[in-house]
């Protein structure tokens, strides 16, 4: 009994793993598709339209915003969901010509862009 337990563990523990490769591809193809434009691959405010905006894309790999990131786990799902600067994103896109296809968000993809972008900002210095 104790062997089948053992086992069943590491099988669970493999699932898992191969599910957050999948969830963290997942958030890495939302990044860069649809983030990567004004935030840049670095996630440093570094993109085409970085400056192209009123106020321009911040860097939020500086520790202002890790330690936000830090109290506010759901920082980057909220700012996608709320937008609280209001019509930036759409009116910078516009303004430059950039059209993005409508995108049909679910629970996952939010959640794997914001384990994505975690992980990337965790990791710059």
């Amino acid at each position: 009994m104790r062997r089948v337990f053992i086992a069943s563990l590491a099988v669970l523990s493999l699932a898992q793993t191969s599910l957050s490769f999948a969830d963290n591809l997942n958030g890495k193809n939302i990044y860069l598709q649809r983030c990567a434009m004004c935030h840049g691959a670095d996630i440093k405010g570094t993109g085409p339209l970085a400056s192209k905006s009123n106020p321009p894309t911040p860097n939020l790999t500086t520790p202002a915003f890790k330690k936000r990131l830090k109290d506010y786990p759901g920082v980057i799902v909220s700012s996608i969901i709320l937008r609280p600067n209001g019509d930036l994103i759409p009116k910078t896109l516009r303004e430059n010509g950039v059209k993005l296809p409508p995108f049909a968000w679910r629970i996952n993809d939010l959640r794997d862009l914001n384990q994505y972008m975690m992980g990337v900002i965790s990791m710059s210095r």
